[in-house]
């Protein structure tokens, strides 16, 4: 669990909740917990992105010098790494043979290549669903040329993991994480405002470099997106995972039924 700074949810007054911004689109699932959330405690939540994925243009990737043949295994951790492969397969002309071999972090994006490829013709291996899910299947498969199609923002383990096992691997960024325009937005009109990455943060001060946080609550998922709310001088109130509490949507309901019987979307 993360220690926060004293500037914290322990030096400042709670409030009632009543207005939420969780900076990510809303699910499509009906049964996401954030809509029990809105029906168990009649709380207004809004979904807004604060960043979004811009892929490079064919210029940027020819300047990188990577060429997609020279590799025998692709590595996908997201749906955006396979879109944006196979963007510049077309624009580049590339038809990747038919013994490449694709590893990919989840069934779930393992089942989205089928939009650009026939799997059943195809050498596909998934993992399961975190980037450690695929140590295994590097092991197996130690004699691969790997190419790790990724963002400018991408964790460490698979390249850690792949340069201390002396694998050959390469990475090519073909997209980035960029900030959203929130022109005609007012993020001060919310209770609480969730985090979900640095780049969330980063979007924030970069659309309003002029925001005060005032009464309103800042909750942020991981470490990383926790040290970027501190970092930026801003108050950590609601911090996720917690013991017991795996989700974003659990760590606010938390908070909500701690502090139900106080203020009315205000300090006290």
């Amino acid at each position: 669990m993360l220690k926060v700074k004293s500037n914290s949810l322990e030096k400042r007054s709670p409030i009632k909740i009543k207005n939420i911004l969780i900076t990510q689109p809303e699910p499509i699932d009906s049964s996401s917990p954030y809509q029990d959330l809105r029906s168990r405690y009649n709380v207004n939540l809004d979904f807004r992105s604060f960043i979004h994925v811009e892929g490079v243009s064919l210029k940027e990737f020819r300047q990188q010098k990577i060429h997609f043949l020279e590799f025998t295994a692709i590595i996908f951790t997201s749906k955006n790494a396979v879109d944006n492969f196979f963007r510049i397969c077309q624009e580049t002309r590339v038809e990747m043979p038919q013994e490449t071999k694709y590893f990919c972090v989840s069934e779930q994006t393992s089942n989205y290549l089928q939009k650009y490829i026939i799997l059943r013709k195809r050498k596909v291996f998934s993992g399961s669903g975190s980037a450690t899910g695929l140590v295994d299947l590097f092991k197996k498969y130690k004699k691969e040329r790997y190419l790790y199609p990724c963002s400018d923002i991408r964790k460490n383990e698979i390249p850690q993991f792949l340069s201390a096992n002396g694998l050959f691997y390469k990475e090519v960024i073909l997209y980035r994480t960029v900030a959203s325009d929130l022109s005609g937005f007012d993020p001060l009109n919310y209770d609480v405002i969730a985090f979900y990455s640095p780049s969330g943060v980063q979007a924030l001060l970069k659309n309003f470099p002029e925001f005060k946080q005032k009464n309103t609550l800042i909750a942020a998922f991981g470490p990383t997106t926790a040290k970027s709310v501190l970092d930026a001088g801003l108050s950590l109130d609601i911090s996720a995972p917690q013991p017991n509490i795996p989700s974003m949507a659990g760590a606010i309901e938390s908070y909500i039924k701690k502090y139900k019987g106080v203020g009315n979307g205000h300090r006290v």
